[in-house]
């Protein structure tokens, strides 16, 4: 048995083929010197790592001989356990590269879990198509429109704070959306699928456009200094630059006040908008509370489209 096999090698060893395993799962390419860069080992010692990997797990990698590059297999099974907290957290902030272990620090550390995950297999395909800049043909299911088959040009993720996203160009719509990744099923490659110019990131604006926000205190608070402590605010002011693609987001998710007269009330609104016209096009601002845009010296309320 494999799982015999693994658990008789040497922790260092079994982080490097967790390695290999993700770098093959979910970005679909792995060379040696990955993993000699990664783990500061010998080219020798690479190579033998590669040959047992494919010992244990033959069906997972494949080898092309002109490129020298380890690909991911036709009839691949991971031989490690996976959360999805660990893949993302690994994708999008690079640790726990090795095997998956609980944590031996002897501190005590609990971060609540999001209600939903998505599914490893349409995870790995999603990130693949990002790395390798694929068009996935999928079946998506919206709150708005319901079941229905899609083509996309997938080429980033997002966190929302509550779920995760894959930022894409939608085809059937001609625009550039947030599909939330655990309504995503049967995802596969469009084969000769080429993305089109119009289709690339450098064309969806609201992923290009930098929007400054200035957040201070909530004015109804009877201690603004105790919110300044807690945000790091200089001279009163939290000063940040986010994508506009991410901003209606972010202003949910810390529960910022964004009404022009700071009318929410409530003892999650800490945080206030200094000045509600910065999120003047921004498509997903009507996520923002109490976000109006402009109308009559006031903002008004912007309708936008979404997934």
């Amino acid at each position: 048995m494999f799982q015999d096999r693994l658990r008789d090698l040497s922790h260092p060893q079994r982080d490097r083929l967790a390695y290999i395993e993700q770098k093959l799962w979910f970005v679909g390419d792995m060379r040696r010197q990955d993993l000699v860069d990664r783990f500061g080992i010998q080219t020798a010692a690479a190579t033998r790592d590669f040959s047992l990997y494919r010992e244990l797990a033959p069906g997972n990698m494949a080898y092309d001989s002109r490129t020298k590059i380890y690909l991911l297999g036709s009839d691949f099974k991971p031989l490690f356990s996976y959360s999805p907290e660990r893949i993302l957290t690994w994708l999008s902030e690079g640790f726990g590269d090795g095997e998956p272990i609980s944590s031996r620090t002897g501190i005590i550390c609990d971060i609540p879990s999001r209600l939903a995950q998505p599914d490893l297999a349409t995870l790995a395909i999603v990130t693949r198509a990002i790395k390798q800049q694929q068009v996935l043909r999928i079946k998506y299911h919206s709150i708005s429109t319901g079941k229905s088959e899609r083509e996309i040009a997938p080429f980033a993720l997002l966190d929302t704070g509550l779920r995760w996203h894959a930022r894409a160009y939608d085809r059937k719509s001609g625009e550039f959306r947030d599909f939330v990744l655990t309504r995503i099923m049967d995802a596969s490659v469009v084969r000769d699928g080429v993305i089109q110019d119009r289709e690339r990131p450098d064309q969806d604006i609201q992923w290009s456009r930098i929007v400054e926000l200035e957040l201070v205190p909530h004015p109804d608070q009877p201690h603004p200094k105790v919110t300044e402590m807690d945000y790091g605010m200089r001279d009163g002011v939290l000063k940040m630059r986010v994508r506009a693609a991410t901003v209606g987001y972010t202003l949910r998710k810390w529960s910022v006040d964004c009404s022009p007269d700071h009318s929410l009330r409530g003892p999650e609104f800490r945080l206030w908008l200094k000045d509600c016209l910065a999120l003047y096009g921004v498509a997903n601002a009507v996520l923002a509370p109490g976000y109006v845009g402009k109308r009559n010296d006031r903002c008004q309320l912007r309708q936008t489209k979404r997934v």
